[in-house]
C-alpha cells in the first residue's frame, strides 16, 4: 500500500480520518523517482509522517522523493473510533464491509502478526488482538 493512500482513506463505517496505519512490513523500490511538480503530493495527511499538511512547516519539507519509493506490504488500518481493524496484505488495503470479511482468513492473519505486532504497536496491539471488529482473537473461542 502507498504511504499516500492515507491521505484520501477513511472508516467506511464511522469515516474517521485519518486511520492509523501500523507498518508490519516494508519494501523500497529505490528506482521509483517523484515526478510531481507539486509539494507536498498528499493534500491532508502525510502517512509516511503519520502528519497533517498544516502540521508540516515549511510544506515543501515534506518527504514526497521518499514516500514515493515506499510501499507498506503488510500492516494494519486501525480505527480508533469504532474498533475496526482492516488488513494491509501483499501491499493491498482489504477495507471489506463485517459481512463480506472471512473470520478464518481475519484469524489466520493476527496469529501470523501477533509478535511483530506486539513490538511495533504495542499500545494498540491489545485493542486489535483481543477487541478489535469485526474479530479478533478472542472470536475464535
Amino acid at each position: 500500500m502507498k504511504y499516500r493512500l492515507m491521505d484520501i482513506l477513511a472508516c467506511p463505517y464511522d469515516k474517521k480520518f485519518p486511520l492509523v496505519l501500523i507498518v508490519i512490513e516494508e519494501k523500497e523500490y529505490p528506482e521509483r523517482k517523484y515526478e510531481w511538480d507539486k509539494k507536498p503530493f498528499c493534500e491532508e495527511y502525510c502517512g509516511l509522517l503519520r502528519k497533517f499538511i498544516k502540521e508540516i512547516q515549511p510544506a515543501d519539507s515534506a518527504p514526497c522523493e521518499e514516500c514515493i519509493k515506499k510501499e507498506v506490504v503488510t500492516g494494519i488500518l486501525y480505527c480508533p473510533e469504532c474498533g475496526r481493524w482492516y488488513p494491509i496484505k501483499e501491499e493491498i488495503p482489504i477495507l471489506l464491509p463485517d459481512d463480506l470479511r472471512s473470520m478464518k482468513e481475519d484469524i489466520e492473519f493476527l496469529k501470523s502478526i501477533e509478535e511483530k505486532l506486539r513490538n511495533v504497536a504495542p499500545d494498540l496491539a491489545d485493542k486489535i488482538l483481543k477487541e478489535g471488529k469485526p474479530f479478533n482473537l478472542a472470536s475464535q473461542a
